[in-house]
């Protein structure tokens, strides 16, 4: 990695200027970043290397028997991949099951899906024999990721313009690979005005009547997108210094009214210290409903079929993304239906798991979730909206209320602050009791890899190293 000019370009929009400063200016201090970095980074491995068999269709190379020099090998695998190819992959199957971590906002979004493409070119430049390139420098990317996704999350819905939210992904990775691979900070805001203008996807295929399993992979393509546009910036391509403000064919002017973003913070460390660790397979908004299931579930069992209707109090964004009725197609249509997730919870009386939303699922075909869903009811509570919102409160709040046929109304569930929250003391555990169980079999000893990780000295590794503990065991 060479060392970046600090040439500033001020013919560049600020937004793009500030981006760029903060990747290359800003020192992280605040341990409680860097602990929480590495959690997210070992947390992420866990669920690539748990996505591994539901993806084997399309991850590893597009021509296979290529032979990739200082490749990357993908986590539970035995393949070694080009730096494009194993960003797709691996972003992929960090977000397939729906299993990494979450941060809310006006947008929601999942900072995780960064790291799909910051190991894979971090790994393959520390192949290379760049002494620079260590895992120190892969967290502090990370934190600086996550905080520029994250903050552009909290007050700009890309959703209701119909955009889905991996344009974030695909704006963050670009702004920290232009770092990682040496870029100047001229070449930096570059790198971020061509993720800016580059086409970005439709949010329908995380959408009923669309859900479809690309909600899965559309991290990793971001992923794939910003690592090939940042080698383009590298290779000498200009970019474009008006890309958001540009009058008429602007970002800004193209799919935002005219109007800037809104940044409530300054970028810092608050979305790596503050972002939800997923410890349940289940989409964000709905855990702490399934959380009040698994509270509920005793006091109806044996009792289900006399439940006249459930009635679910939750947040807009909830009423938004996982409030769905009628037919459901596919494990991606299961995993984004509130209903669904509490019906199964209610009759498993026991968390959801990742193979309880596919098609050969007992529960995909049960006649009793589906008459459970039909008594269900759903609406938005403006407190719990607000709280949501509130960064002093940072619930995901939802309430259960159950009544029973013979008029018997059972107090109603609610919970604030949903297993794996931030703020809850048994989130860190947790989080090492996941990475554990998911990649048993495949890292050789997992609890030693965690607990070595969570050093200090640790920072010092190389990638390559480091990466080389998630190889298939032989």
């Amino acid at each position: 990695m060479t060392t970046p000019d600090s040439a500033a370009r001020p013919d560049y929009d600020s937004l793009i200027q500030d981006i760029a400063a903060y990747v290359y200016d800003y020192q992280i201090s605040s341990p409680k970043a860097w602990r929480d970095a590495r959690v997210a980074l070992l947390d992420s491995m866990a669920c690539a290397i748990e996505s591994v068999p539901v993806c084997a269709s399309f991850i590893g190379p597009v021509a296979e028997g290529t032979i990739v020099p200082n490749g990357f090998p993908l986590p539970g695998t035995d393949y070694v991949l080009d730096p494009l190819k194993a960003a797709f992959d691996l972003g992929s199957l960090i977000r397939y099951l729906d299993h990494n971590d979450g941060f809310p906002g006006a947008e929601w979004g999942h900072p995780s899906d960064n790291i799909g493409a910051i190991l894979p070119v971090a790994d393959w430049l520390s192949r290379k024999g760049d002494a620079n390139i260590t895992m120190e420098l892969v967290l502090e990317l990370a934190v600086k990721a996550y905080e520029i996704q994250g903050c552009l999350q909290m007050k700009n819905p890309f959703n209701e313009i119909g955009l889905d939210h991996v344009i974030l992904v695909k704006l963050a990775c670009a702004a920290v690979l232009s770092k990682l691979v040496g870029l100047s900070r001229a070449q930096a805001c570059d790198a971020i005005s061509q993720a800016i203008a580059d086409g970005h996807p439709l949010r329908l295929y995380r959408q009923a009547p669309n859900t479809s399993p690309r909600k899965g992979w559309a991290a990793g393509d971001a992923c794939m997108r910003a690592v090939h546009l940042v080698l383009m910036t590298k290779s000498g391509q200009p970019g474009f210094p008006t890309a958001l403000t540009a009058p008429r064919w602007g970002f800004y002017d193209t799919f935002w009214s005219g109007k800037p973003f809104k940044l409530p913070v300054p970028f810092s460390t608050y979305v790596m210290e503050n972002h939800l660790t997923k410890l349940v397979t289940a989409e964000g908004h709905g855990i702490s409903a399934v959380e009040a299931a698994v509270e509920l579930a005793p006091k109806l069992d044996g009792r289900l079929d006399q439940v006249k209707s459930i009635h679910i109090r939750t947040q807009a964004a909830a009423m938004t993304i996982i409030n769905k009725t009628g037919p459901l197609h596919n494990a991606a249509d299961r995993d984004h239906c509130m209903r669904y997730m509490v019906a199964v919870t209610l009759i498993k009386k026991d968390w959801p798991e990742a193979k309880d939303y596919e098609n050969d699922s007992e529960w995909a075909t049960s006649a009793l979730v589906e008459e459970l869903r039909s008594k269900m009811t759903m609406e938005e509570d403006p407190v719990m909206t607000k709280e949501y919102h509130d960064p002093r409160a940072r619930n995901c709040a939802n309430g259960l209320t159950v009544t029973l046929l013979s008029g018997e109304k059972l107090d109603e569930v609610v919970v604030d602050k949903p297993i794996g929250h931030p703020w809850r003391p048994d989130t860190f555990d947790g989080a090492k009791r996941k990475f554990t169980r998911l990649t048993q079999g495949v890292v050789a000893d997992p609890n030693a890899v965690w607990d070595r990780f969570m050093e200090d000295s640790s920072g010092s590794m190389k990638v390559s190293e480091w990466v080389d503990q998630f190889k298939k065991v032989a």
